[in-house]
């Protein structure tokens, strides 16, 4: 029960992607990168520059994920990441990700989203009365589905911790790190019994 989902697919954010990992792999987690097929995903890096209104993009590294979401036995895993970038608008209408979704909310297992990922849980129907940060452009989506959007680098509720950008990793990261080591440690103590 060492095991955290990475959702991605094309367009995932870099460092929204890339944080996280390296984040799981220095507390002994293992990050399993989940995406739609077994492939090699281009990532991109995104950015609103100076005098611009609107997010401009560039081409990140790209990155193999371990497993296709159909593959998925969600029991198999302690928590889950959902990555930002443009990628969530997309890979949302899987139905093997909104059933892994729909798990991991109903288990009450650690769940961390930063930026676009809230758009995944919010069509999986798993926001509902959730507080969640994102980033603004996707307010819409958490609050037509039933959340309440909050402006704030971290936001915690139960479960569920979020962030609005990669700017945010310094803040919301570490409580989701803690929420899965508590429940490593609780995976523990029932194997011991």
């Amino acid at each position: 029960m060492h095991r955290v989902l990475i959702i991605i697919g094309d367009a995932s954010e870099t460092m929204d992607t890339m944080y996280p990992i390296f984040r799981l792999q220095e507390d002994g987690f293992i990050p399993v990168v989940a995406g739609p097929e077994r492939h090699r995903y281009q990532m991109v890096m995104h950015e609103v520059k100076p005098g611009w209104t609107i997010t401009k993009e560039w081409e990140g590294y790209t990155l193999q994920s371990d497993v296709a979401f159909r593959e998925i036995n969600p029991e198999e895993y302690l928590g889950i990441f959902y990555s930002g970038g443009r990628a969530p608008e997309y890979i949302r209408y899987d139905i093997d990700l909104v059933r892994i979704t729909k798990h991991f909310f109903e288990k009450n297992k650690p769940i961390a989203s930063v930026c676009h990922g809230v758009e995944i849980p919010a069509y999986a129907d798993c926001v509902k009365g959730r507080k969640m940060a994102t980033v603004p452009k996707c307010k819409y989506d958490l609050e037509v589905c039933g959340g309440t959007f909050v402006d704030e680098p971290c936001v915690i509720d139960g479960n569920l911790v979020s962030g609005r950008t990669y700017h945010d990793h310094g803040y919301y990261i570490k409580p989701w790190i803690n929420l899965l080591i508590e429940a490593r440690e609780k995976a523990g103590r029932k194997e011991q019994f």
